[in-house]
């Protein structure tokens, strides 16, 4: 799921293993300093094809999907300065309380960025081109914060804060189906 940006039902034509044994992989980047989002993709599906012996395709199918919006009223980003080949950057912390600073982010970036906040795929469908600059606060469980200042949730700070916002839809979405996995020799 990591590697490939995709959520569980993503994945396709994959052995029962694979959904209930886990393994842990010790890994150092080849890069100097902490590995970017596309960096850390790209080791994760090295180590999936040199250690498990992954092939797979994709293909496209309709699901239930969440669909990247404009918000009405409009996008409320600033377009970025910086290098619009250079990689885009969440410095965000964890917690339930969240604070995310995107700089020179696409549409796309986002959609990949919050997968691992939402329970479906995240389709773009925006219509935004370029890359962007923009701060978004929310919280994780707005159930569970007792701060009556806590940022809303996701859905409702996307709307407010930056005029996007995430609707359940169906769409086609890229899937991945497995050609071939096997479980990983010893070390």
């Amino acid at each position: 799921m990591a590697g490939y940006g995709v959520q569980k039902n993503q994945i396709v034509a994959a052995p029962e293993w694979v959904r209930t044994e886990r393994y842990d992989a010790d890994g150092v980047p080849d890069v100097d300093g902490q590995p970017n989002l596309r960096q850390f993709q790209s080791m994760m599906r090295k180590l999936l094809a040199e250690r498990f012996g992954l092939t797979l395709h994709h293909e496209q199918r309709e699901m239930p999907v969440f669909a990247l919006r404009v918000a009405k009223g409009g996008a409320k980003i600033a377009r970025s300065n910086g290098d619009p080949n250079g990689l885009p950057r969440d410095e965000g912390g964890g917690g339930i309380i969240r604070t995310d600073q995107f700089t020179n982010t696409s549409m796309a970036d986002l959609a990949l960025m919050l997968l691992l906040d939402v329970d479906r795929p995240i389709v773009d469908q925006t219509g935004l081109h370029g890359r962007f600059d923009f701060q978004l606060k929310w919280s994780r469980d707005e159930a569970s914060t007792a701060d009556l200042n806590a940022p809303p949730g996701l859905f409702t700070a996307m709307q407010e804060q930056i005029g996007l916002k995430l609707e359940p839809t169906r769409a086609p979405a890229d899937v991945m189906v497995i050609d071939k996995v096997e479980r990983p020799s010893a070390n």
